[in-house]
């Protein structure tokens, strides 16, 4: 570290952490710029046993840029949108820019908008987190490049510029980063920097821009954790309780044992362990093992036990309430016409093209890697450490991309961590050792979206207008008896539970959210964009049938509730008008629309969709439009959104996990249908041109999509679908 002072984060930051410890180090001959997010301004460097002082931009003196990411990329472009910050301040080679995940040290990767005392990819906030600090980051390196050319060629810096890579003087002289780096990681580190104002950036919003890692994720050199092949290294797969909640007894695996490539057979804390030395051995040699479970805690109610529970448990009213406002029941009493629905979320797999899979070797200096996607790097840090009984300075965790996550990576069990270095700990150390999971291991062993009920219950006055709201869910705790229940539970309320509910945006002068959590020891996970999968859908939903029921139009009806929201009317207003929303659509074709705010970023969609001979929609078109601040890479905004809006089709088309007396039902994507690629409908998508810093896009394309589908198949149909998936038989 050669010097460090103190910067300012962005406006609204908690004045106990409105501080970076701005830092730069020689790597060899690179240059190394970080800064810290820590409250204290003490690098973990400077802390013993912690991790060497990495940062956020080196520079080597081959002309190579690596950007290491606090962030993991799971398909969702955040490597690419770090990048783009760095390379807006930095202006480096872009063909040879790289970006690597890092993990081990909070005080550098901690994420600011969950306090920065914590390392973590979710909630949509990886670009948030990294606004201010990556574009710092590339503006302190090049700052230092340019101040070494001058002391060099002994000219002012301001007759100076630095662009694409190249540090140049206007008397010919020139020298490429990597060639300066060196001697710039000897300068002083500036105690500030001007970031470029909006109107100089070259990068940040430009749609030209190339993903840096197309080429590789096009023609198959990129490699996931599924990939790895270490020397020596083994395979497992593991055999988990077939009912959620029962634990292992016994289990006798001399057969599997005696088969070809078979290692070894091991108990686990999450279960059994078949070890071998390829994949396809390390299956068939668990066909042979036999196990005995103690099911004495295990669930043994099937879906339409559970649903009948929540049932009754929503005619109860809530156990807790999430948030009251005016006086609901005196509301009710006044009201002249109510509206009564109910609506029913099954639970949903995360099902991501990769299944979940971590692999872990033992050093010889004592020090234990971990390779996987590690979407929560802190809590697996210290997961490994425990299992392996080691301190937690002692393992390395090696980011991997990955393919597809949906909140499926960050397990607060951290279940794939456990397994892995329990496995490998198991067979003494004696070789790397791979967990792989199977698509039937995730469907049937794996998280889940908690299934939700919502009965809503909607008062009216003479003259139409909306004077009451009542919602009470019943369902999962995802937070409850984890590690994040004390930040994320609140009174008894999981705010995970009643988000996009309790902070519902409409106008409503009496308004009550109340909430039962229901107990199973079925595992529960947040799912692509979390509570607002279902609130949304219940909200938007029934929104349509109160306009209906006062006979306004859906889109007039939520502007004249929406009042005090601008930024959604702005985007309902936007996508209305660009679907047409005013003319009528094409023969045989019907509209609906929702608007729904998650992660503080807008989304508004019109879905257009006719009816098969079946009753269901095929969804044509959907207009979308999207408020996200800043838009850092505008053409990976729409590929949010297309991809949230295929995501979000596919699961409440199709997608549901159902119990038969406790065992999950569905296995593979025979029985767990997603959207095809023939179902895909056209998607148009408007981004809102905004000066807000930006905001995130991974998961607030996924609830609109439901409701306005569903709300274009009652104009379509005359039928409210309130129990999802649309192919469900009740439906019919």
């Amino acid at each position: 570290m050669h010097d460090s002072s103190l910067a300012s984060l962005p406006p609204g930051s908690e004045p106990s952490r409105r501080s970076f410890l701005i830092g730069a180090t020689a790597l060899g001959s690179s240059l190394v710029v970080g800064f810290s997010a820590k409250s204290d301004a003490v690098p973990d460097a400077a802390k013993p046993g912690a991790n060497p002082f990495v940062g956020y931009v080196q520079i080597a003196p081959d002309d190579t840029v690596t950007i290491h990411s606090s962030q993991m990329d799971m398909g969702q472009g955040i490597y690419h949108g770090i990048a783009t910050l760095v390379q807006e301040e930095l202006d480096a080679d872009w063909s040879k820019v790289t970006v690597v995940g890092e993990a081990g040290n909070t005080a550098l990767y901690g994420n600011i908008p969950f306090g920065g005392k914590i390392q973590m990819t979710g909630g949509s906030s990886g670009t948030a987190s990294s606004w201010e600090r990556y574009r710092r980051a590339g503006a302190t390196a090049r700052t230092m490049l340019i101040a070494a050319a001058a002391e060099h060629w002994n000219v002012p810096v301001a007759e100076i510029k630095a662009e694409n890579g190249v540090v140049s003087h206007a008397s010919g002289k020139s020298a490429t980063y990597g060639a300066l780096a060196a001697s710039a990681a000897s300068g002083p580190v500036p105690t500030s920097v001007a970031l470029k104002q909006p109107s100089e950036w070259k990068y940040i919003g430009n749609v030209a821009l190339p993903r840096y890692d197309s080429r590789p994720k096009s023609n198959g050199t990129q490699r996931y954790t599924i990939d790895l092949r270490e020397p020596g290294i083994l395979t497992a797969v593991v055999i988990h309780p077939p009912l959620f909640g029962a634990t292992l007894k016994s289990f006798e695996g001399s057969k599997a044992k005696a088969m070809k490539g078979v290692v070894d057979v091991v108990e686990i804390p999450r279960g059994v362990a078949v070890v071998a030395t390829g994949m396809w051995e390390a299956m068939k040699a668990r066909e042979v093992v036999t196990v005995e479970w103690e099911d004495t805690n295990a669930e043994k109610r099937g879906s339409s036990e559970i649903t009948a529970e929540y049932r009754a448990a929503a005619q109860k009213g809530g156990e807790v309430v999430a948030a009251n406002v005016g006086d609901v029941d005196t509301a009710f009493v006044k009201a002249t016409k109510v509206i009564e629905s109910q609506y029913e979320f099954p639970y949903l797999a995360h099902a991501p093209l990769e299944p979940i899979n971590a692999a872990a070797r033992m050093n010889p200096d004592g020090t234990l890697e971990v390779w996987g996607g590690h979407q929560m790097p802190d809590l697996y840090q210290a997961v490994a450490a425990k299992v392996a009984g080691i301190a937690p300075d002692k393992v390395i965790l090696r980011v991997m991309k990955t393919g597809g996550g949906f909140g499926r990576r960050a397990s607060v069990d951290s279940d794939i961590i456990v397994e892995v270095v329990a496995t490998a700990k198991a067979i003494g150390w004696k070789a790397p050792v791979k967990v792989q999971w199977t698509r039937e291991d995730d469907m049937r062993a794996g998280h889940y979206r908690p299934a939700f009920i919502h009965k809503m219950r909607a008062g009216l006055d003479e003259n139409g207008n909306l004077i009451a709201l009542r919602d009470t869910l019943v369902g999962q705790s995802i937070s409850k008896g984890t590690v994040m229940e004390a930040g994320l539970v609140k009174n008894g309320v999981d705010v995970l539970s009643v988000e996009g509910m309790a902070n519902q945006p409409y106008a409503i002068p009496n308004l009550r959210v109340d909430l039962t959590t229901t107990t199973s020891p079925v595992s529960v996970l947040w799912w692509r964009a979390v509570g607002s999968t279902h609130t949304a859908y219940a909200l938007e939903a029934f929104i349509d049938e109160i306009a209906h029921a006062v006979g306004k139009d859906p889109v007039e009806f939520r502007l004249a509730i929406l009042k005090d929201k601008p930024r959604h009317a702005a985007v309902l207003q936007l996508a209305a008008e660009k679907a047409g929303w005013n003319t009528p659509p094409p023969a045989g074709r019907f509209r609906g629309v929702a608007v729904a705010e998650s992660f503080h970023s807008y989304v508004a969609q019109v879905a257009e969709i006719s009816v098969d001979n079946k009753g269901l929609p095929k969804v044509h078109r959907v207009v979308c439009a999207v408020d996200c601040g800043i838009a850092v890479n505008p053409d990976q905004v729409r590929a949010q959104m297309e991809g949230g809006i295929g995501f979000g089709l596919g699961a409440i088309l199709k997608s549901q996990i159902t119990l038969d007396k406790g065992r999950v039902v569905q296995g593979n994507f025979d029985g767990y249908d997603v959207l095809r690629i023939n179902e895909m409908p056209s998607v148009e998508v408007h981004i809102v041109k905004s000066s807000a810093p930006p905001t995130g896009v991974g998961e607030p394309g996924v609830p609109p999509i439901g409701p306005a589908v569903a709300n274009a198949m009652f104009k379509a149909t005359g039928r409210r679908i309130r129990i999802l998936p649309f192919a469900n038989s009740e439906n019919s």
